[in-house]
């Protein structure tokens, strides 16, 4: 089945992250994104990841859904009050590509049959159109392996 392509440019974020992957809702796109960025943020010093913040200020989905609407950089950050404070805290994680992909495909909970490939990529697809080429280039310095090709590819 073919995942529908929608503007780049007129799409929000959950949008661009469902259809991509070809997820079945925004809830599904909004958890995943969510992973996807805590296993980022887990590879990452602080002063990186609050530069990525810093620009990821945009709506993620215009709703009048309340659980749902938030900006971007909400989704950056941790939702746990003590992960986040640990992840201020301590220096950043060192794992592989692997590991990288199989927290996605475990954590998040990833609809059967989805590769964490598919759904990495979705995220950092929608997530490098906000950024700066400048943050774009810090990010991929701390990606392992394959997901660091991912990121560059998306």
């Amino acid at each position: 089945m073919e995942t529908p392509q929608i503007s780049q440019t007129n799409a929000a974020f959950l949008e661009k992250v469902k259809n991509q992957a070809g997820l079945n809702d925004l809830y599904e796109a909004r958890d995943l994104s969510e992973i996807v960025f805590r296993t980022m943020r887990d590879l990452m010093p602080t002063e990186s990841s609050d530069r990525v913040a810093s620009e990821l200020h945009e709506e993620a989905q215009p709703t009048d859904d309340k659980t749902l609407k938030s900006e971007i950089s909400a989704l950056w950050k941790d939702t746990n009050p003590i992960v986040a404070w640990l992840s201020r805290v301590r220096p950043p994680l060192k794992f592989d590509d692997n590991t990288f992909i199989f927290r996605i495909e475990q954590e998040g909970g990833s609809p059967k049959g989805m590769s964490g490939e598919t759904i990495i990529e979705a995220v950092f697809a929608a997530t490098k159109n906000e950024l700066s080429q400048s943050r774009i280039q810090e990010i991929s310095e701390f990606m392992p392996g394959k997901v660091k090709e991912i990121w560059q590819k998306a």
